[in-house]
């Protein structure tokens, strides 16, 4: 007990002294970033992510009080940007996401977003087993595997109607391995060619249960990969500018040491050093984050709290930020690249420290209009573990080296690219942790278990409400949103019911 407890007081600390170093400027003048903020809200959202936003957005649509408060300068989450000298602007994590998001951003944000959100129309794959390019879409990918890989029609159609069919009440005893072998036994190479790009976009592995491929799989596999054209940047702006005009009150820079609780329930949160009060919290924030460092032991019975410290955290990820010079152009080559050396497709060295599988997303001018720019971002799924322990000049060592050795890789799909590039710099898991708070840098929230325990936290604690990535079903732009708007839901009821 003692040791939970000091755990949670070292991780607040943390977070309020990170908050002072932050907004201490020229003359040790701290700026007020609660300026104008209430006493007291109906809800107050912690975090910024895309599920946070767009809970926060639907409860002021329909007349709640909103606060919103996102630890960073930058709002978005995951789905952010940053800018460099030079014109360069480049997005964090893949820009890919299933046409769902078009009907998602449709109902709950505005049609200009939703309008805004075009096809990645060139999916290319590159590695020892094939090489190929795809559209990405159900029935380019039912042709692949019937013509290139030889597989029959009617297990090709038994497979997909399996996958299509999976939803958060099925059979949890099926792994994504066995759910392969039972289609495709002994096959590699399409296992690869199913398996990579949602290890990718959600960090799932062959052992994780079936439904979290299945689900996210199926999503994709229905009219491809798309994008929102105009970037990361121009998509949170419209998001923050129709939430703001709903009625949201936006603050970043604001950091959420504790939420406040009372006879078991929820009564507001501590940020930046002030109580706020509020009907009902919901957090957007890491789920282990939420449970054991805002709240800690002493609310939750021993067996919930014991099963949310068991909870696993997904892997982390590390990215290569590649700017090309104003005024050079690079040749199409794609828009997403799985590219990999690895002789066979595995999950474990995917995240290994020698990286062996790259996926490159390829942003040129047209990603935004108006822009003559190019630019590439390489990622790769990584271990916490394999960065957390090494030393400054070892840290600084081994960042040198991913990005050598990336641009040496690009260079087989863009060669001379090497000369047209004036901006490098890399990011890791400790990076993804320093800014996002996330516990051990976790880009893709937490395995499967992790969802049972967000869902049930309204039950330890009454009006405390958690919508974000989690159960990997979760991750990604849509599942975010989805399950934002889930959670707000639930929100009202409990806010409307307790007035």
């Amino acid at each position: 007990m003692h040791l939970r407890q000091g755990t949670s007081f070292l991780y607040l600390s943390w977070r309020w002294i990170k908050y002072h170093l932050f907004n201490r400027s020229n003359g040790n003048k701290m700026r007020d970033w609660l300026q104008g903020v209430k006493c007291e809200y109906d809800i107050v959202v912690i975090g910024s992510g895309l599920a946070g936003l767009t809970a926060a957005n639907t409860l002021a649509k329909i007349g709640h009080s909103v606060l919103l408060l996102e630890q960073h300068a930058n709002y978005g989450g995951m789905a952010t940007w940053f800018t460099r000298s030079g014109g360069h602007l480049f997005d964090i994590s893949l820009h890919g996401f299933p046409i769902g998001m078009i009907k998602s951003c449709r109902k709950y944000w505005t049609q200009e977003i939703a309008d805004s959100i075009v096809q990645l129309k060139h999916i290319r794959f590159d590695n020892p087993q094939f090489a190929l390019e795809t559209t990405f879409d159900i029935n380019d990918f039912k042709n692949i595997l019937k013509t290139r890989f030889q597989i029959p029609q009617e297990t090709v159609d038994a497979f997909f109607s399996t996958v299509r069919a999976m939803n958060f009440y099925d059979d949890q005893a099926m792994t994504t391995r066995q759910l392969f072998e039972k289609f495709f036994p002994g096959r590699d190479d399409v296992v690869r060619l199913l398996m990579e790009p949602i290890a990718y976009a959600n960090g799932s592995t062959l052992d994780d249960p079936a439904i979290t491929y299945g689900i996210v799989f199926s999503n994709f596999m229905s009219k491809g990969v798309f994008t929102f054209k105009g970037g990361t940047d121009l998509l949170i702006k419209k998001m923050r500018q129709e939430a703001a005009k709903n009625g949201v009150t936006l603050k970043s820079n604001v950091c959420v040491e504790k939420i406040l609780i009372e006879d078991r329930r929820v009564v507001g949160v501590r940020a930046n050093g002030r109580d706020i009060k509020a009907k009902s919290v919901m957090s957007n924030a890491n789920l282990k984050s939420t449970i054991l460092h805002m709240i800690g032991p002493d609310h939750f019975s021993k067996e919930f709290y014991d099963e949310a410290n068991a909870v696993r955290l997904n892997n982390s990820s590390c990215q290569v930020y590649i700017g090309i010079r104003r005024g050079e152009k690079i040749d199409h080559v794609g828009d997403l690249l799985f590219t990999s050396v690895l002789p066979n497709f595995n999950s474990t060295a995917l995240c290994a420290a020698s990286v062996t599988s790259r996926t490159f997303s390829v942003y040129y001018p047209d990603t935004r209009p108006g822009s003559d720019k190019y630019s590439i971002v390489s990622s790769t799924n990584a271990n916490y573990s394999d960065w957390a322990s090494l030393t400054p000049e070892q840290y600084e060592a081994e960042k040198k080296k991913l990005i050598d050795e990336t641009v040496t890789a690009l260079e087989k799909y863009l060669p001379g690219v090497t000369r047209k590039i004036d901006h490098l710099e890399a990011s890791t898991p400790k990076t993804f942790e320093h800014y996002t708070m996330h516990m051990h840098g976790a880009s893709f929230g937490t395995k499967f278990e992790g969802l049972k325990v967000s869902m049930e936290l309204p039950k330890q604690i009454r009006g405390l409400f958690h919508a974000g990535s989690v159960g990997i079903i979760m991750s990604g732009w849509l599942g975010a949103v989805n399950y934002g708007v889930i959670v707000s839901n639930n929100v009202d009821k409990y806010v409307r019911e307790n007035k």
